[in-house]
């Protein structure tokens, strides 16, 4: 059984960004997208002009914060096979009724890949108030280019 982290989100938190459940580098370091491949730091920093990016992971979520950024994941705990969601079962969401209530700020939620949309909508469907942005995923598995990443993702950044 592997468990997500706590949210990183706070009173001024307007964009809440969701992934599915970390990978395994996430999860031996303690920190989201810690796999060097992964291209969601190089997209944040990228769009919001802030490179080089920071080592530091508190760092980034310093950098995150100040821009009413929050992180989390769709998914409190599962069963995982390596790092691909796909090979996800007995999982259990988190606990956004409670979240959405003690951080009302939050009007949209960026998807960080098709999964972790699939799960949320599965148990929370379309959130009153909330708009949606379903982005391709930044692992490496996903081998679309980050130039193309980068395109989409900054739609919603808009």
């Amino acid at each position: 059984m592997i468990n997500s982290f706590p949210p990183f989100v706070n009173s001024e938190t307007k964009i809440l960004i969701l992934g599915t459940m970390p990978g395994i580098a996430s999860l031996e370091k303690l920190e989201y997208y810690a796999h060097k491949r992964n291209h969601f730091w190089k997209i944040i920093y990228t769009l919001l002009n802030n490179l080089p990016i920071a080592e530091v992971f508190e760092e980034k979520i310093h950098l995150l914060h100040t821009n009413n950024i929050g992180l989390w994941d769709v998914l409190e705990y599962c069963e995982r096979k390596g790092s691909l969601d796909i090979h996800i079962k007995n999982q259990k969401e988190n606990d956004f009724e409670s979240l959405f209530k003690e951080f009302p700020e939050i009007t949209t939620i960026i998807f960080n890949g098709k999964e972790s949309h699939k799960y949320f909508m599965k148990k929370f469907g379309q959130i009153k108030g909330i708009t949606y942005y379903v982005m391709p995923s930044t692992s490496p598995a996903n081998t679309m280019s980050f130039e193309n990443k980068l395109k989409i993702w900054s739609a919603a950044f808009q």
